[in-house]
């Protein structure tokens, strides 16, 4: 019995030894991430400084492909696209994979069927600031201020469809005045105006704000988390003034509907490896996002659904229109 079991073994390994090698370990070649943004934007260093890590980790070079462009939906079409290999990834935003959903009427691209939730990287805080000889010294007296002069009280967004538009007009529902948006395509743009007393208020991620808060040009008057984050102890968190209030934009990589579950695993994990080092969480912060150190799959899955629920609330209590 054991002689057949032998000689049955020795006729079977060549053949495992083939499949072996038919069958070769991720990643072999390099690594695609495609981005909606330009290079240089804050998404853009986000996904290059994660790629410099994992591509450490793999042994493999990442190459970072910028498609920016029609309010994300070029990148994230190119990616939806792209084959589900597991050797491409999408770097994406929240605007990219859920508010699109709801501000487009259409959109050549589906953000649940046409991709699978991979890793959350981090969230990524908005701060609501002022030139720094703006009177109202915190967001209420702002608020006042607004309410006392109706109509007088401009801020500086993205764009009122846009994650800072829609941040601003939900603080001015919630405080019950009208603020004026005063749209803009870059960031600087809206700072230097905001400086020069042109505009009053802007609304930005953090990142974009953060070296003229450094300088004492910029004021913060409030930041969008829960609580008080560690790199503005000082600046009081929307949810002081609004309980339970939270919004925060985030960046996570996503695949290619279809991409082998093993290999959105392994990514997972090696995602999670990366953000839990402690010098690279600080780092992230630096660049304004707040790393997410423990997720799963299939958290990131729930936590996707969950964000979809909660922006369909968001942009119907705004009465924003589909175009």
């Amino acid at each position: 019995m054991q002689r057949r079991d032998f000689a049955r073994a020795a006729v079977l390994l060549p053949f495992a030894s083939a499949l072996q090698a038919q069958t070769p370990a991720w990643p072999q070649r390099p690594i695609k991430f495609i981005l909606s943004q330009p290079a240089g934007a804050g998404p853009d260093i986000l996904a290059r400084y994660l790629a410099d890590q994992l591509g450490r980790l793999w042994n493999q070079s990442i190459v970072v492909d910028n498609k920016p462009g029609g309010q994300n939906v070029i990148g994230a079409q190119a990616a939806a696209r792209s084959p589900a290999d597991g050797y491409t990834f999408y770097y994406a935003t929240t605007a990219a994979m859920v508010t699109n959903a709801f501000t487009f009427k259409a959109l050549p691209y589906d953000p649940v069927k046409d991709f699978v939730p991979v890793r959350l990287v981090g969230r990524s805080p908005f701060v609501i600031a002022a030139a720094a000889n703006f009177p109202a010294k915190d967001l209420a007296e702002a608020i006042a201020m607004a309410k006392a002069q109706p109509g007088t009280v401009s801020i500086a967004t993205e764009g009122p469809k846009t994650f800072s538009g829609m941040l601003a007009d939900s603080v001015a529902a919630k405080a019950g005045v009208k603020l004026n948006h005063v749209p803009y395509t870059k960031a600087p743009e809206a700072i230097q105006d905001v400086i020069g007393g042109r505009v009053q208020l802007v609304c930005l991620p953090d990142a974009a704000l953060t070296a003229f808060i450094k300088s004492g040009q910029i004021k913060p008057l409030a930041i969008s988390t829960a609580q008080r984050q560690a790199s503005m102890p000082h600046v009081p968190a929307l949810s002081e003034t609004f309980p339970g209030f939270e919004y925060t934009g985030w960046n996570g990589v996503f695949a290619p509907a279809g991409t082998p579950s093993d290999v959105v695993a392994r990514v997972n994990r090696d995602i999670e490896t990366v953000l839990r080092q402690p010098e690279v969480a600080a780092r992230l912060q630096q660049l304004g996002s707040l790393a997410e150190q423990k997720m799963s799959v299939a958290e990131f899955d729930a936590f996707m659904r969950g964000e979809h629920a909660r922006w369909r609330d968001i942009v119907k209590a705004l009465g924003i229109t589909a175009e």
